[in-house]
């Protein structure tokens, strides 16, 4: 998707000037990085808090489940990964309806204050239920959160850097889940597993509202796209959300496709969240070395998204989705063939799934909004990432069937086939948009 510019031909192509009033007393909307750098590193920063505060699950949720409560069951421990999937999902999905009534900003700002009572919760829950009540409060938490963000962060640079934006607001993220997971790992192996790993997020929450306040919106961003679009604004009908579900959940052929990978992606990423800690304990490692496990795979996963973001405006999304998809079926190869030395397994396997879904995430978005008019862009990325996140839930419910009738090796192995084949299906469905 390209913007026609209002201004000469000589114009940069990572910004347009808009034609804003100079009476208004405000400089003039701009679409670009570099023009709108100040509110962007605030939205980066939000999103790291976003980030941290689901990193304080990664290590311990699943082993507080089993050493605290006494679950046998494994899909009973994975339930928490099941409410938090099911929740994000839905609240990514309602999210792009609601910024048709709300502001981005008041949106974020209300995901933040839902999210107040999570590292409370996690750290003095009296039974598993107050567990699972927290997660789906984190899940609407995050769906609220991360969907402005990224939305935000869209608005803000235009489409000739959409994956650029997408990587670094996916790299805070995700560098934050991993350095916290890595975190709460080595503070469970000295202080016990909880109250004081799950306690640092009340920082997370901290920030993240205080910093949310202080954000602007991007609604005359989005205005300034929209009046600069070279098609023409689609028919009232055809811009809800009912049409844009329809369409990026099937009707449209590369949408249908980044769907499908995103839903098989995240399915990976709730499949280890529950099922890694369990296994590499079972192998003999402690917290420690788990929580570097836990801690690699999303730390590589996000920084790998900057490169990997500027790569996908580069040489197009096609290719890094396919690659990336395979890459993460081999992850999880390694993590089986070498699990005789467990520690040298994570690590590669972690490795090999965190360089996988770099190359994808940033790819998959910048996709979805290349094939997205910005009256319907917004309902666009909630679909997606409504299909993206279902694949948490997805993961913890297979991860849990699978294990408990064939053990935690079959699980590993059911994933690498499904993550492959997701591939396959993103070769065949996934197109390049002509104006991209």
């Amino acid at each position: 998707m390209s913007t026609a510019s209002s201004t000469p031909s000589t114009a940069s192509p990572t910004s347009t000037a808009s034609t804003a009033s100079p009476a208004s007393g405000r400089p003039p909307i701009r679409l670009g990085l570099r023009e709108n750098w100040l509110q962007f590193t605030l939205l980066v920063i939000v999103n790291a808090c976003v980030g941290g505060l689901v990193g304080l699950e990664r290590t311990t949720v699943p082993l507080i489940g089993t050493h605290v409560f006494g679950l046998a069951s494994d899909l009973a421990v994975f339930s928490f990964i099941i409410a938090f999937g099911v929740t994000k999902a839905l609240t990514n999905l309602a999210a792009g309806a609601l910024t048709a009534r709300f502001r981005r900003k008041q949106l974020l700002v209300a995901g933040w204050l839902i999210g107040i009572p999570v590292p409370f919760a996690l750290a003095w829950a009296p039974s598993w239920g107050w567990i699972v009540a927290a997660n789906v409060a984190l899940g609407i938490n995050q769906g609220l959160t991360w969907s402005m963000t990224v939305n935000m962060k869209i608005d803000l640079v235009g489409p000739a850097r959409r994956g650029l934006a997408t990587g670094l607001n996916e790299a805070a993220g995700y560098v934050t889940v991993g350095g916290i997971a890595l975190l709460t790992g080595y503070l469970a192996t000295a202080h016990g597993l909880r109250p004081v790993p799950e306690l640092i997020g009340v920082i997370f929450v901290a920030a993240g509202l205080a910093l949310s306040l202080v954000v602007r919106d991007t609604a005359a961003h989005v205005a300034l796209e929209l009046a600069q679009h070279p098609k023409p604004t689609p028919s009232e009908e055809s811009t809800g959300l009912a049409s844009a579900f329809a369409r990026t959940t099937w009707r449209d052929r590369s949408l249908r496709g980044a769907s499908q990978a995103g839903l098989v992606n995240n399915l990976n990423d709730g499949l280890t969240w529950g099922v890694f800690p369990l296994l590499f304990t079972d192998h003999g490692l402690g917290l420690a070395a788990v929580g570097l496990i836990k801690g690699l795979y999303p730390l590589l996963w996000g920084i790998g998204q900057i490169p990997t973001g500027h790569l996908a405006d580069r040489s197009g999304r096609k290719p890094l989705i396919v690659t990336g998809m395979l890459v993460q079926a081999a992850g999880f190869v390694l993590a089986l063939a070498l699990l005789e030395r467990p520690l040298l397994a994570g690590i590669l396997s972690a490795v090999a799934l965190g360089i996988g879904t770099a190359m994808v995430y940033p790819a998959l978005i910048a996709s979805v909004s290349d094939h997205a008019h910005p009256t319907w862009r917004a309902n666009a990325l909630g679909t997606y990432r409504f299909w993206r996140d279902i694949g948490y839930a997805a993961g913890a419910l297979v991860a849990g069937i699978l294990a408990d009738a064939l053990g935690l090796n079959a699980t590993v192995i059911a994933a690498a086939v499904l993550t492959a084949a997701s591939g396959l299906l993103a070769a065949r469905w996934i197109t390049e948009h002509p104006t991209r």
